[in-house]
């Protein structure tokens, strides 16, 4: 399975609803990531650009686009990203491979 890392910023109405009522959104998330065959490595707050951090196990690009779409479907975050990640031994093999690829720059 591939990793993603998911990142969240809330809007002033969702800060509203949990800081007056307080709810642990892992557990409220895991039915959704488990329902498309993904699983939760870590979840974290944040403070900065995002307020929450996660970062998912999930079997395809498409179950993680669709759990992209869920979340922004749901209107409690002003901004989101999810950026797919690569082990350092997925990354060193495409570091080899880029150099083996020809590929010459315009003007190059």
């Amino acid at each position: 399975m591939a990793y993603f890392l998911l990142q969240g910023a809330y809007t002033a109405e969702a800060w509203k609803t949990l800081v007056n009522n307080p709810v642990n959104r892992t557990e409220a998330i895991r039915p959704a990531v488990e329902r498309l065959g993904g699983q939760i490595e870590s979840t974290y707050f944040a403070f900065g650009e995002y307020d929450v951090v996660l970062i998912l196990r999930m079997p395809d690009n498409v179950s993680a686009a669709a759990f992209s779409f869920a979340v922004a479907a749901g209107g409690a975050f002003k901004a989101h990203k999810t950026t797919p990640l690569m082990s350092m031994e997925e990354g060193m093999e495409a570091l080899g491979k880029a150099g083996d690829t020809g590929y010459s720059p315009p003007g190059g």
